[in-house]
């Protein structure tokens, strides 16, 4: 079967469309609510540094429970999990559109946040359990082009819901029950093993994670959602708003543009990963990055922003989605969830620390200083897929 007759048949499994579902579902947590940030922090009498819990809150359960349900999953199947957690994320989202204080909002969010917690690793699994090498690697990245065109639409969704109303973005989150519904009837998985013991079990994961390969592209995931969310999300967004006078919906718009092309080019991932290995795509992303970040602080005019953007959304396609991919086929189908749901902590950390550190750097030496250690990270992100993400 040639590239083309292999996208065609993928494209006719309904299995990949219950996969594109749960993906849209599983961002709408924190991208369709942003822009009603100020709206909620007016109508419920919040201070701007409190209204940064909605997303706290929302991201505690998925540090400390995701493991747990990858066991779960791997343990009593995928659908036993995934269905209770998208309708879980659909009811106590929708519960937060009636919340009448603060405290009540916050509580459900949390409740939603536990429902969310295995939605990003379950996707990635379902993929890995279905699909083999190639097919495997062309799914991960329509996947993550879906993911893409979610991330820079549902702002734009959210924003216009909210003059309506504070709550009206959280009704988004009611996609969660169909999608359950979707794939109680049309998702179709694969027999788990339960053979061994739980501490045969823990013992393999154990095992699978000191591998030097693994251990590379953890690390490599970790600087990438330093870089996403430190460097461009949080400090390029800064710079926008202080050096240019850029308003929010300029910015969002030239946010919106990057996950664009980063659609684009994931979606092509399989075609990608039969013309140059997996190993030297990751290479190639970290030096994209590097040369990015260090070009950034010299760029005078707005639209001297349209490269590195460029440049900037094609190295998340290809880096993101071809690392999961790798992880993927890396990890045994018995514990995949649970080894997983690792690599999701770990993305969640670098999403947590990214602007945290150098929200340090900003302070003592500017926003040119953030980008030139988020620079740093991409070297580091270069050495260690150098000198350790090789043939497994």
């Amino acid at each position: 079967m040639n590239d083309s007759e292999n996208s065609t048949s993928l494209l006719k499994d309904i299995n990949l469309y219950v996969i594109f579902g749960i993906t849209l579902t599983s961002i709408l947590g924190v991208a369709s609510i942003a822009p009603a940030f100020p709206a909620i922090s007016r109508a419920m009498d919040v201070s701007p540094d409190q209204i940064g819990y909605i997303i706290t809150i929302f991201t505690i359960p998925g540090i400390f429970f995701t493991p747990v349900l990858g066991v779960l999953a791997d343990r009593f199947g995928r659908k036993r999990i995934l269905i209770p957690s998208l309708f879980l994320f659909g009811i106590a989202g929708t519960a937060c559109a009636f919340a009448e204080t603060f405290e009540q909002l916050l509580i459900f969010r949390f409740l939603q946040g536990f429902g969310s917690a295995a939605l990003g690793v379950l996707n990635v699994t379902l993929i890995g359990d279905l699909y083999e090498k190639n097919r495997r690697a062309t799914a991960m990245g329509y996947n993550a082009g879906v993911l893409s065109v979610g991330t820079a639409l549902y702002p734009s969704i959210g924003g216009a819901l909210t003059v309506i109303g504070w709550n009206y973005p959280f009704f988004l989150t009611l996609l969660g029950i169909p999608v359950g519904i979707f794939a109680i009837f049309f998702l179709k998985t694969s027999r788990i093993s339960k053979a061994g013991s739980l501490g045969f079990y823990f013992r393999e994961i154990a095992a699978a994670l000191k591998s030097r390969y693994i251990l590379g592209l953890f690390t490599a995931m970790f600087l990438t959602f330093i870089i996403l969310y430190g460097g461009y999300i949080t400090y390029f967004v800064i710079l926008l708003d202080e050096r240019f006078g850029k308003s929010a919906f300029v910015i969002g718009v030239i946010v919106s543009a990057s996950s664009i092309i980063t659609g684009l080019v994931s979606s092509q991932l399989g075609r990608l990963t039969l013309l140059v290995k997996e190993r030297n795509l990751v290479i190639i992303a970290a030096v994209l990055y590097l040369v990015i970040f260090l070009i950034i602080p010299s760029v005078q005019n707005i639209w001297g922003f349209v490269i590195p953007i460029i440049l900037f959304g094609v190295a998340q396609g290809i880096n993101i989605p071809n690392i999961m991919n790798m992880i993927t086929g890396y990890a045994v189908k018995d514990y995949r969830a649970a080894f997983l749901s690792v690599n999701w902590v770990i993305m969640k950390l670098g999403q947590a620390l990214g602007p945290y550190l150098l929200g340090i750097v900003y302070l003592y030496y500017g926003i040119d200083g953030t980008f030139y250690i988020t620079a740093l990270v991409a070297a580091l992100f270069v050495l260690v897929a150098v000198l350790f993400i090789k043939a497994k």
